[in-house]
């Protein structure tokens, strides 16, 4: 009977292969490694959290110029995959009229430990606006910037600059085995979830 068992398995193994006529692409997957960031929130001008990765620039304060975001960048491989480089991208974004998450930052329940919404869009890619930073061969990296130092980074006139308002990092591995990932998306770097990574990181203008 066992083996009776065992050959009708097979027998639809191979059956069901020879009805497969088409190949998907998430079917050849493969490990891969995740950007991780660290915020400063003792840099912040407004008070946040740290699994929100984002800080603040405070809009109404005369100093906004000289204020600092910090953040420290490193990767996680899980023991399948090595990071070369990690290239990072700054970028300046408009906040759109409706939609901007709520501040002071609101934390899920139960357990009141990830903001309730992702403080970026995601999918977070890298384009047109993006410009590479830096390329980051050396870990873990801390970034120390002003206000100042991104605006004219991104040609960014900070005298215009409104409520919510931000300027994002995001981040292309490019992997010991020659592989480049990029583009991450929901199930990776969502912090609202928990996620296993960070695929970007920001600051945020805001007023008390």
């Amino acid at each position: 009977m066992k083996k009776l068992i065992l050959y009708l398995s097979l027998l639809s193994v191979v059956l069901l292969d020879a009805c497969k006529t088409e190949d998907y692409v998430w079917e050849n997957w493969s490990y891969t490694a995740v950007p991780l960031v660290a915020v400063n929130t003792s840099k912040s001008a407004l008070p946040t959290v740290a699994t929100a990765t984002t800080s603040f620039f405070d809009l109404g304060a005369a100093n906004l110029g000289a204020q600092e975001f910090e953040y420290t960048l490193k990767w996680e491989g899980f023991g399948k995959a090595e990071v070369k480089s990690i290239q990072v991208y700054l970028g300046f974004v408009k906040a759109p009229a409706t939609g901007n998450p709520a501040y002071p930052i609101v934390l899920s329940q139960p357990g009141g430990v990830y903001p309730s919404v992702t403080q970026y869009p995601l999918p977070s890619r890298v384009v047109a606006a993006d410009k590479l930073y830096e390329t980051v061969t050396q870990f873990p990296k801390t970034f120390t910037v002003t206000a100042a130092q991104m605006a004219a980074f991104t040609g960014t006139n900070l005298s215009t600059v409104v409520q919510n308002d931000y300027f994002v990092f995001k981040f292309t591995l490019n992997l010991a085995d020659g592989r480049q990932i990029a583009g991450f998306q929901e199930n990776v770097c969502d912090e609202a979830r928990g996620e296993v990574g960070d695929c970007r990181v920001g600051v945020r203008f805001r007023r008390k």
